[in-house]
């Protein structure tokens, strides 16, 4: 007589892939949700037969002892007596055993069922929002079997960091960015998800120049600034009067920059203008001039200027901080 196991898994396509064994395998794996059937082949007639889970019946004959609704027969005859498991779970994992009487000779059969589970990402931190300076610590948790590793991905620089945790020491606005969080277990594709980390910084005015122009003709005054939240823009003239939008004069902001736009230049238009650029971490302040072409500015009354109006801006600053 002789004894043999054969094993079928019913994959997600719902097709059969079975394989036939001509000796018993030490173990047979399957993926969690799945199924599998578990076969057991004898070639001489037998008295008796069993299925059995670790000291659990499950059938005799055809006689079910298992109140699992998941498992089933499939065959029962002289020659095949298989089991089904549907839905299979990971506490199904462990051994199994065919056991026959034949000629008042006991038969036995083992097989250890192992059930693998893909890697999942079941807990991550939610984007952020910091100010530069700041410690970031980001988490990333999964489950799986086999055990699944963790790897966090920098998208800007291309940089992998192995671990559950990423932590980031004091931020610089150029290390805002997403970071993924990515798990693998070789079981399945791997799982992967984001976290968005924005860094808050106060405005850097980036584009100021002086600029020349023509009575009765139009001009740009621009200012550019960076900033995290965006910054609002405001504009004063050289008698530290705020700009207003008139009938030759406009005033267009945009996400990163603030223009002036003059639609016909005249004597009054010319002088010195300062844009002051805010957000709740604080402002920065440029000065530009929109002079006639040929115009002459001494050093002296420009660097003048400049230290006049210091303590006026440097107060507007703290007061918008107060109010902030």
């Amino acid at each position: 007589a002789s004894l043999s196991f054969s094993f079928s898994a019913l994959i997600r396509t719902g097709s059969i892939h079975a394989a036939e064994f001509g000796h018993l395998p030490d173990n047979i794996t399957v993926l969690e949700g799945e199924s599998v059937i578990l076969r057991c082949k004898i070639d001489e007639e037998v008295t008796h037969k069993a299925w059995l889970n670790r000291s659990n019946i499950l059938f005799t004959g055809t006689d079910k002892w298992s109140l699992d609704s998941r498992v089933s027969l499939v065959n029962s005859n002289d020659s095949d007596f298989s089991i089904q498991i549907e839905r299979v779970a990971v506490a199904d994992e462990g051994p199994y055993t065919c056991s026959f009487q034949a000629r008042n000779q006991p038969r036995t059969a083992h097989v250890y069922l192992i059930v693998q589970v893909p890697a999942r990402i079941v807990n991550i931190s939610q984007d952020k929002s910091v100010n530069e300076g700041d410690d970031v610590n980001l988490f990333c948790l999964a489950v799986g079997r086999p055990e699944p590793t963790i790897t966090w991905k920098d998208f800007k620089y291309g940089r992998m960091y192995e671990g559950e945790f990423l932590d980031i020491t004091e931020i610089k606005r150029h290390q805002a960015e997403e970071f993924e969080c990515i798990t693998n277990n070789g079981v399945a594709p791997p799982d992967t998800r984001r976290v968005k980390v924005t860094v808050n910084y106060p405005p850097v005015i980036t584009d100021v120049k002086n600029m020349p122009a023509q009575l009765g003709k139009t001009a740009i005054l621009r200012c550019e600034a960076m900033a995290v939240p965006t910054a609002a823009f405001e504009w004063f003239r050289d008698d530290r009067r705020p700009v207003e939008s008139d009938n030759t004069l406009k005033i267009k902001n945009e996400k990163t920059r603030s223009l002036l736009l003059f639609t016909n230049v005249t004597e009054k238009h010319f002088g010195n203008y300062t844009c002051f650029a805010s957000n709740r971490l604080g402002a920065s302040n440029a000065s530009m001039l929109l002079f006639r072409p040929g115009a002459v500015y001494g050093r002296g009354a420009s660097l003048s200027a400049c230290l006049s109006g210091l303590g006026f801006w440097l107060g507007l600053s703290v007061s918008f901080l107060v109010k902030v």
